[in-house]
């Protein structure tokens, strides 16, 4: 239950993110490497919008319970050889 509501807030996290990523703007500020290697202008509003659909990709793994198994399997293919 616990990974439900997680991923649920997560994935309500990053549907806003995506959406509102100019409040994020002026709420948090522009980041310095965004903006030099992102776009010419608009990078940081790029960038929330990028955090904005892992947290989607994120929330949907935890409400379907699949992210152990992803995670799993990540952290294992980087140091299992």
């Amino acid at each position: 239950m616990k990974q439900f509501l997680l991923g649920a807030a997560a994935l309500a996290l990053g549907i806003v993110m995506v959406i509102k990523s100019e409040s994020f703007l002026n709420l948090f500020g522009r980041m310095d490497w965004a903006e030099e290697h992102l776009a010419n202008s608009g990078g940081s509003r790029l960038m929330y919008k990028i955090i904005g659909i892992i947290f989607i990709f994120l929330g949907l793994l935890a409400v379907t319970g699949q992210f152990g198994d992803v995670a799993g399997g990540a952290v294992k293919k980087l140091f299992v050889r």
